[in-house]
C-alpha cells in the first residue's frame, strides 16, 4: 500500500489504515487511531463546483461518492447516519450516466464556490457585517467588497539599518496590496504611536503610554471608535468615520509617507536595553481591529529586534546586568516575568480567536526577543514566526514575499476565518486535534469524553489557513456501537474558509476505511510508520508544554518498548531473536532521533528557539516533520550522482561532499581533501572541470531546498574539522566516540549520548522480557 499516493488523492495520512473493531483492541495498538489532514492541499484534480453542497438533514454530512442514490425517486441515503434526503429540482436530470461531480468515485475531495458566497461573512463572530460601516468606503466604494485588514506594528527601537530594511519591505507590500485591503500602522518604543491615516494635513498619531495595560473598550474610546451594535436585517447602518484603519485606495499616500518617516525613536543608554512596550503595542492593534469589526480576515504583523522591557508582556528588565531567561530559569522559577507575561498573551490570544485576527511575529536579533511568551497567541491564531539575525537578510525578504504572494487570478494567497467540521459514522468518537486550531466546544453524540489536544468538539476554528497547513486529528472506537469486521467506516472533513477573492468556499473530503478483526494481518499491513512518527512527535511536544523533558523522553521510551513488544517477532527472553517487519522497522529509528532532537532535548537551545521549532513542527505535514525529526544526508563524490547515506559520523569522508538538511539548517560539508583542493583553487582550473561540477552540484540542490521552504533555512558551508561542522556533527548518530575501541580513521564525536546501535540493543532487551 503506497501511503504517499493515497495522500495525493485524499490529503490524509493515517497512522493505521485498518482499524480494529473494538475499543480495547484499538487501545492495545499503543499508537492512537489518528490521521494528519491537509485541508487545502493543492491539487489540479480537485473540482471547483459553482453551487452549494447538499447536506444531510439528520447529521450534517455533505453528499459524497459513498452515498446510495435512488435515481427513480431522486433520493440519496447518507452513509454516515443512513438518513434519506431528497434531491432538489436542480438535480432533476441526475441518472447513472449523468452524475454530479460530488458523486464521482474518483473525487474524494471537492470544493464548492457558490456564486452568492461573495456576501459578507460572519463566521466565528457574533458581529454582523453591518458593523463594517465603520469604514467610509462602504458608502463611497460603490458596493465593493472590502478586503482583508493588515496592521503593521513596527519596533521603533531598532537600529537605523534594520528600520530601513523593514520600511523597504513594507513599501513593497503596499504596492502589492489590492486597493480594497485595509491598512493600519503602529510604531512603538516606550510609547505606542497609532497613526491616523485619514488625516491628510500632517502626520497625526494617537499616543498610548507603553507601561499601562488598557482594555479593548478603553483603547477604542481613546481612538474615538464606537463599536457598532448588531444591526437589524434591512436597516441602514450608521456610518462612523475613523482614520486608523482605511482601505489602500483612500490612504495610500498617507500610509506610504508614514512608513517612510519611521525612524529610530530612542537614544541608547550604555548598559541598558531600550525601553520597549511590545505587549502594549500588540494590544492596541488588537483593540483597533476589534473596534472596526473586520470580518473579512485580518493580520497583525509585528517587526521587532528585542525583548519587551516594560508594560504588559514584559520579558526582562532594561539593565544588561539582568540576563534574559533561559530554560534553566524557567524550570527553577527564576524568570520573574514569565508567568505573568504568558497569562497576558493567553488572554490576548482569546481576543484574537474571537475576532478572527492572525498575529505574525518577525524577530531579528542576536539575542532572544520573547518568542516563548508570544508563542501561544501566534500559534492559536495560525500566525507565522520568523527568527533571524537581521532584517537585511534574504530570509526576511523571502518570507514577506511568500506571505504576500498572489495566485493566477491576482488574489492574495491568504485564506482567512476557517472552520473544520468532522463527521464520522456512529462507531467512531472524535477525541481532538493538534495544530494551529482552536476547539469551538460544539458537542454532539460523536464527541468523546476523552480529549486529546483541542478536544470536546466536532468543529475547530482556524483564523487562517495555508495550502500546506496540516492538522492531526485523534479518534477512538465507540463503546456504544458494535462495528462489524469487514464493514466500512467513513470520516468526512468540511472546511469552510474565505478565499483570497473574499468569497466563501467549502472543501469537503470524504474517506473510507475498513474495520478488521483483532488478529487480522491487515492491521500490520496498514501501519504507516512515517505518519505515526509525525503524530507521536506532536503528542510529545504537546506533553512538553506541561512536563519536563526527561518525563517526555521516559514516556516516548515506554511507548516504544510496549509497541515493539507487541509487534515484534521474537523468542521471549532472547534479544538476539528480535525482528520487526519492514512496515515497523524504521519506527524505532525515528523515535531515537526524536528523543535527541531540539523539540525534546533543550540543551544548547534558548526558550525562543524551542518555541519556534515546536510551532513549526505542529503545523507541518509528514514529509517536513520527518526531515525535522530525522534529517536527510546526501553524499556527492566523483563516483557518480548524489546518493543518500546514513545519518552517521562514519558517513564523513575526506574526499566527499555531504549535503545535510534538518529543515531549519542546510549544511554543505566539504571533506578535508575537497576543502584543500578548493582552497588551492583547483576548481577554477579548466583541467579540473569535474571538481568544479562536483562543487556546484550540492550548492544547486541546496538552493532548491531553500526556495521551497518558508521561513527559508540558513545555508551553512563548512569544512571537515571546521568550527561550523558542529551543525552537522550534533545531529549525526555517534557510532564512533572518544570511548570507541576501533575508530578506523573515522571522525570522532565527543559525547556521552547513546548511539543508535546501543539504543536498539537496549530496546530489544526490554521488548523481549515477559
Amino acid at each position: 500500500m503506497d501511503f504517499t499516493e493515497l495522500e495525493a488523492i485524499e490529503g490524509l495520512r493515517w497512522s493505521w489504515n485498518s482499524w480494529p473493531s473494538t475499543k480495547s483492541d484499538a487501545v492495545s495498538l499503543i499508537i492512537p487511531l489518528s490521521l494528519l489532514h491537509t485541508p487545502l492541499m493543492q491539487s489540479s484534480e480537485i473540482p471547483v463546483l459553482p453551487y452549494d453542497p447538499l447536506i444531510c438533514s439528520k447529521c450534517g454530512a455533505v453528499l459524497n461518492p459513498y452515498g446510495r442514490v435512488d435515481y427513480a425517486s431522486r433520493i440519496w441515503t447518507c452513509p454516515f447516519c443512513y438518513g434519506k434526503n431528497p434531491f432538489p429540482r436542480s438535480y432533476s436530470s441526475i441518472a447513472e450516466t449523468n452524475l454530479p461531480a460530488e458523486l464521482f468515485p474518483t473525487y474524494s475531495s471537492v470544493e464548492y464556490a457558490a456564486a452568492h458566497d461573495h456576501l459578507p461573512n460572519t463566521l466565528g463572530s457574533a458581529k454582523s457585517f453591518s458593523s463594517m460601516a465603520s469604514f467610509s468606503s462602504v458608502s463611497s466604494g460603490g458596493g465593493g467588497v472590502l478586503g482583508p485588514a493588515f496592521v503593521f506594528v513596527v519596533d521603533g527601537c531598532m537600529e537605523e539599518s534594520e528600520i530601513r530594511a523593514v520600511k523597504h519591505e513594507l513599501l513593497r507590500v503596499m504596492e502589492q496590496l489590492p486597493e480594497n485591503a485595509l491598512v493600519g500602522l503602529v510604531v512603538f518604543d516606550s510609547m505606542v504611536y497609532v497613526h491616523d491615516l485619514g488625516f491628510s494635513e500632517c502626520c497625526r498619531v494617537l499616543v498610548f503610554h507603553g507601561g499601562r495595560e488598557l482594555s479593548s473598550e478603553q483603547i477604542q474610546h481613546l481612538m474615538g471608535i464606537r463599536c457598532a451594535k448588531q444591526q437589524q436585517l434591512g436597516k441602514t447602518p450608521v456610518i462612523q468615520k475613523q482614520g486608523f484603519l482605511l482601505p489602500v485606495s483612500e490612504c495610500e499616500f498617507n500610509v506610504t509617507t508614514a512608513i517612510e518617516e519611521i525612524n529610530s525613536l530612542t537614544q541608547r543608554t550604555p548598559g541598558h536595553r531600550p525601553q520597549r512596550c511590545t505587549g502594549a503595542a500588540i494590544s492596541a492593534a488588537v483593540g483597533l481591529l476589534e473596534g472596526c469589526s473586520v470580518n473579512t480576515g485580518s493580520r497583525i504583523m509585528v517587526f521587532t529586534s528585542g525583548p519587551a522591557t516594560m508594560g504588559p508582556g514584559i520579558i526582562v528588565d532594561t539593565e544588561f546586568s539582568k540576563a534574559i531567561r533561559n530554560h534553566g530559569d524557567l524550570m527553577n522559577g527564576h524568570a520573574p516575568y514569565y508567568r505573568k507575561s504568558c497569562a497576558f498573551y493567553k488572554q490576548l490570544s482569546d481576543r484574537l480567536i474571537k475576532s478572527s485576527i492572525v498575529l505574525d511575529l518577525f524577530a531579528c536579533s542576536l539575542d532572544q526577543v520573547g518568542v516563548a511568551e508570544l508563542k501561544v497567541p501566534v500559534e492559536r491564531s495560525g500566525g507565522f514566526i520568523m527568527i533571524g539575525e537581521t532584517f537585511e537578510s534574504d530570509q526576511f525578504r523571502k518570507c514577506m514575499r511568500h506571505i504576500f504572494g498572489h495566485d493566477e487570478e491576482g488574489n492574495l494567497k491568504m485564506y482567512f476565518d476557517a472552520t473544520i467540521e468532522v463527521v464520522t459514522t456512529r462507531d467512531i468518537k472524535i477525541c481532538g486535534a493538534l495544530g494551529p486550531c482552536v476547539s469551538l466546544k460544539k458537542k454532539n453524540n460523536l464527541v468523546s469524553d476523552s480529549e486529546t489536544g483541542e478536544g470536546g468538539t466536532y468543529m475547530w476554528k482556524l483564523n487562517t489557513l495555508a495550502s500546506k497547513t496540516c492538522i492531526a486529528f485523534f479518534f477512538q472506537v465507540s463503546d456504544e456501537q458494535k462495528a462489524q469486521p469487514g464493514s466500512a467506516f467513513f470520516i468526512q472533513f468540511i472546511t469552510r474558509y474565505r478565499h483570497g477573492n473574499m468569497n466563501i468556499r467549502k472543501r469537503v473530503t470524504t474517506a473510507a476505511r475498513r474495520w478488521v478483526g483483532k488478529q487480522s494481518p491487515e492491521i500490520a499491513a496498514g501501519f504507516d510508520q512515517e505518519a505515526a512518527a509525525a503524530i507521536m512527535a506532536r503528542l510529545a511536544i504537546h506533553r512538553a508544554d506541561t512536563c519536563y523533558s526527561r518525563d517526555v523522553v521516559r514516556w516516548l521510551d515506554d511507548t516504544l518498548i510496549r509497541f515493539t513488544s507487541k509487534f515484534g517477532d521474537y523468542v521471549p527472553e532472547d534479544p538476539s531473536s528480535f525482528r520487526l517487519s519492514s512496515n515497523f522497522s524504521l519506527y524505532p529509528q525515528f523515535m531515537f532521533y526524536l528523543r535527541r532532537s531540539q523539540f525534546i532535548d533543550l540543551f544548547n537551545c534558548t526558550p525562543d528557539e524551542t518555541a519556534f521549532f515546536r510551532l513549526m513542527l505542529n503545523r507541518e505535514g509528514v514529509v517536513g516533520s520527518l526531515i525535522m525529526i530525522q534529517p536527510t544526508l546526501f553524499q556527492y563524490s566523483f563516483d557518480g550522482p548524489p546518493v543518500p547515506v546514513l545519518l552517521d559520523v562514519r558517513s564523513i569522508s575526506p574526499d566527499v561532499i555531504l549535503l545535510f538538511d534538518s529543515y531549519f539548517h542546510v549544511v554543505i560539508h566539504y571533506g578535508s581533501k575537497i576543502a584543500q583542493w578548493k582552497k588551492l583553487g583547483y576548481d577554477k582550473d579548466p583541467n579540473h572541470e569535474n571538481l568544479r561540477k562536483l562543487l556546484e552540484a550540492p550548492e544547486t540542490d541546496a538552493e532548491q531546498l531553500v526556495a521551497e521552504r518558508v521561513p527559508a533555512p540558513k545555508i551553512i558551508k563548512c569544512d571537515q574539522h571546521g568550527s561550523q561542522a558542529r551543525f552537522l556533527l550534533a545531529k549525526l548518530n555517534p557510532s564512533v566516540t572518544q570511548d570507541s575501541m576501533y575508530k578506523e580513521g573515522s571522525d570522532v564525536i565527543f559525547t556521552d549520548d547513546l548511539s543508535l546501535e546501543v539504543f536498539i540493543d537496549h530496546l530489544q532487551t526490554l521488548a523481549v522480557q515477559d
